[in-house]
């Protein structure tokens, strides 16, 4: 059994977000330019498999991982 990190629940106040803009929402990474700079590079996870689009819309549900974190958007 794999030892996977607890879920953080993150409200987006609506239903759909950009990658991008999520991780700097949930608070993963503090800056736009490491934000580009880790999704480019492959390191931000998208329901556990690696997402290298800033721009992807995330929906309800989607569980974003980097770091050993993981988050939830939620509504």
């Amino acid at each position: 059994m794999t030892n996977l990190p607890p879920i953080e629940d993150v409200s987006i106040g609506g239903e759909v977000i950009r990658l991008g803009q999520f991780v700097k929402f949930a608070g993963l990474l503090d800056s736009g330019g490491n934000v580009k700079e880790a999704i480019i590079d492959g390191y931000v996870l998208v329901n556990g498999e690696v997402d290298r689009r800033r721009g992807r819309q995330l929906q309800l549900g989607d569980i974003v991982g980097f770091e050993g974190r993981r988050v939830r958007v939620c509504p």
